[in-house]
């Protein structure tokens, strides 16, 4: 299967959402095999954090991967090497069909930008994507280079939120949310790829939340970085911040979200995503159960493989 990278590297700064911290990302083009993989250059050893399953450490209200989970990865070394809020640049790199980027980072926390993918999305676009060149040594290729297919439904279960990876014939990612606020109540959205386009359709969705949490999330030293610059923000009588982009932007944010946590597989199975009042946490089990699954059927050395049969 054809790898793609960036035809240039470009570089982007802001604002991270939970550290207020400002950071600079500079993305690049990467061979093929290589996947998506941060580099901390601010550290002296410039540790690789790879976007995989295996790194990630953290899911409270964002994905953080730390390079020692990391297994067979090239200069895990540094165990205080993290990353966090990675969700929304993976899915604007995987949404464009970006397989292999080296993003190289100043900090800890990937900056928020508007809250959406959409500013990754369109550097994407000015540079544009190539197909990744091979390496020398065509062994170390991902082990999702291969067409990969849900055979019987996977599920990951917290009372009455799911995530599920079903069998499909195309890959398509359905999320459903419900919150008591009137401005939110409930929402439904599916997305596949082969029919809409990531940029238009997901991208643009910012990040939202409830005014009446702010404090609290405050108080626990997190979204330092957030504002109404950044992130869509309702109370009971409505937005704070109007206008929105989608009616339904708030479930298609939480749909990027899907996309960018299981973008930490490589490459999409080929299956239905299921998710309903869902999140980060239950997102990364339904990736780590795919991710073992992936393992065991040992589908490097298939052209094509099922999972689950």
């Amino acid at each position: 299967m054809t790898n793609y990278t960036l035809g240039a590297a470009f570089e982007r700064s802001g604002i991270g959402l939970h550290s207020g911290i400002t950071t600079t990302v500079r993305i690049l083009p990467a061979v093929a095999g290589t996947g998506r993989y941060f580099v901390r250059v601010d550290l002296p050893k410039k540790p690789v954090i790879p976007a995989r399953v295996e790194a990630v450490s953290g899911t409270m209200l964002s994905t953080q991967l730390r390079a020692e989970n990391c297994e067979n990865s090239i200069n895990c070394s540094d165990s205080d090497a993290t990353v966090g809020t990675v969700e929304h640049l993976l899915a604007a790199l995987a949404g464009s069909g970006v397989d292999n980027a080296c993003i190289e980072i100043d900090g800890s926390e990937v900056p928020l930008l508007d809250g959406s993918a959409l500013a990754w999305v369109k550097a994407i676009q000015e540079v544009g994507i190539v197909e990744s060149e091979c390496p020398q040594n065509s062994s170390h290729l991902s082990p999702l280079a291969s067409p990969m297919f849900v055979g019987e439904p996977i599920w990951v279960c917290r009372d009455d939120a799911f995530v599920a990876a079903l069998p499909a014939p195309i890959t398509r990612f359905t999320y459903g949310i419900d919150f008591d606020n009137p401005a939110i109540g409930n929402q439904w959205y599916s997305w596949t790829p082969e029919q809409e386009d990531f940029a238009e359709a997901i991208a643009p969705a910012r990040t939202f939340g409830l005014a009446n949490q702010v404090d609290q999330l405050r108080d626990r030293g997190l979204i330092k970085g957030g504002s109404l610059e950044n992130a869509l923000v309702c109370d009971d009588h409505g937005w704070l911040n109007p206008p929105l982009r989608f009616s339904n932007e708030p479930v298609r944010h939480k749909l990027l979200d899907l996309v960018g946590d299981l973008s930490l597989l490589g490459k999409f199975p080929v299956a239905h995503f299921l998710a309903y009042k869902a999140s980060h946490n239950l997102h990364i089990q339904l990736a780590r159960l795919l991710a073992r699954q992936i393992g065991a059927w040992n589908v490097s050395h298939q052209s094509s493989a099922v999972i689950g049969n």
